[in-house]
C-alpha cells in the first residue's frame, strides 16, 4: 500500500462516496473503485461497509483512517522540510486564531512579506476547541489565542509563547460619547446600566466569565442582551447603538472611523493574556519560526 493509495483512502474517506472522492481526485470512478478493492484484498478486511447509500467505516477502516491521516501528515511534513533546506521561505503558512485575536496578525504578516514575498497564507478563524482539533490535525501550524490555551481532547503538548499582556477597554457606540462629556475613560460601574453584548463561543467561555465576574466585583449584573461567537457582529450592533461591550484593546486596531468609541477602565482589574502555540513535538516550517520570532 503506498502514499498514493492512501490519499485514495482518506478521500473515499472523507467523501462518504467513490463517486465524489473520485471527482474530488480529478479521476474517473471505476479505477478508485478498483484501487479500493485492491486495497482491502492486500490488506484482508474490508474498509468499508456498503450496506447503505453512503459508505461507512468499517472498524478497521477506522483505525486505517487514523494512521492514514497522520502518515500524510508526516509525509507532507517531510516534503517541506526537505524543500526548505534549499529554498527560500516559500509556499503557505497556516495559521489558526481566535476570533479576538485576528487583529494582531496583519501587522505581522505585512513585516513579513516585506522579507519574503513568496510566502503565502492561509488563516482560519475559530475558539480554542476548534483550532486545537485543526493543530492537531496539521491542519495549522500556529494558534494566536487568548491564553490559557483551552483545546478539549489536546493530547499533544504545546509549546507557548506568551505576548504582551492586553489591557481591556469598553466600547460604546459613539453617539453614546455625549453622556461622558468627552472623557477618555470610566469607570465599570458607569456601565450597569447598558445594554450588553458579549462574546462567547459554545467552547470558549473564559473572556466572558471574567468580564462578567469583573462586573460582579463592581455590584452588578450585566444586562446581556446577546451572546455572539462574532466580533464582527458584536461591533456592527454597537455601532448602530444596540448595546456595548468589554473587548480587549487590541481588537480596537482593526476598527477605525467614528461609529464606536472606546474608553479605558479605570477601575477594573482586566488583563487578558495572549500568545502564540504550537505542537511541542512536531516539525515546524521555518516559515512558522519566522513568524514566532516577529512577535519576539
Amino acid at each position: 500500500m503506498d502514499m498514493r493509495q492512501i490519499k485514495y483512502f482518506l478521500a473515499i474517506a472523507h467523501e462518504g462516496q467513490v463517486t465524489r472522492a473520485a471527482k474530488k481526485l480529478n479521476m474517473e470512478q471505476p479505477p478508485l473503485s478498483r484501487q479500493l478493492k485492491q486495497m482491502e484484498e492486500e490488506l484482508g478486511v474490508r474498509l468499508f461497509d456498503r450496506s447503505s447509500r453512503h459508505l461507512k467505516l468499517t472498524s478497521a477502516g477506522e483505525l486505517l483512517k487514523q494512521r492514514a491521516e497522520i502518515l500524510l501528515s508526516q509525509f507532507d511534513e517531510t516534503l517541506k522540510e526537505v524543500k526548505e533546506t534549499e529554498d527560500g521561505l516559500r509556499g503557505m503558512l497556516s495559521i489558526g486564531s481566535v476570533v479576538s485575536c485576528v487583529s494582531l496578525l496583519p501587522g505581522v504578516i505585512q513585516r513579513l512579506r516585506e522579507v519574503y514575498p513568496q510566502l503565502t497564507y492561509k488563516i482560519m478563524e475559530g475558539d480554542h476547541t476548534f483550532l486545537g482539533e485543526l493543530l492537531q490535525k496539521r491542519v495549522i501550524e500556529l494558534v494566536v489565542a487568548r491564553l490559557p490555551f483551552e483545546a478539549f481532547h489536546q493530547t499533544d503538548p504545546c509549546e507557548v509563547l506568551p505576548l504582551p499582556s492586553d489591557p481591556y477597554v469598553a466600547v460604546i457606540p459613539s453617539s453614546w460619547a455625549h453622556k461622558f462629556q468627552g472623557k477618555s475613560s470610566i469607570q465599570m460601574s458607569e456601565l450597569a446600566d447598558f445594554p450588553f453584548l458579549t462574546l462567547k463561543t459554545d467552547h470558549t467561555t473564559r473572556m466572558h466569565e471574567s468580564i462578567m465576574s469583573e462586573c460582579r466585583r463592581h455590584g452588578f449584573e450585566p444586562h446581556v442582551i446577546c451572546e455572539c461567537s462574532s466580533v464582527a457582529i458584536i461591533m456592527s450592533f454597537i455601532a448602530e447603538g444596540i448595546g456595548a461591550t468589554i473587548f480587549p484593546k487590541s481588537v480596537m486596531s482593526s476598527y477605525t472611523g467614528n461609529v464606536v468609541t472606546a474608553l479605558e477602565l479605570e477601575d477594573a482589574e482586566l488583563q487578558s493574556s495572549v500568545g502564540i502555540v504550537w505542537l511541542k513535538n512536531h516539525y515546524l516550517s521555518k516559515s512558522a519560526e519566522r513568524f514566532i520570532e516577529s512577535f519576539k
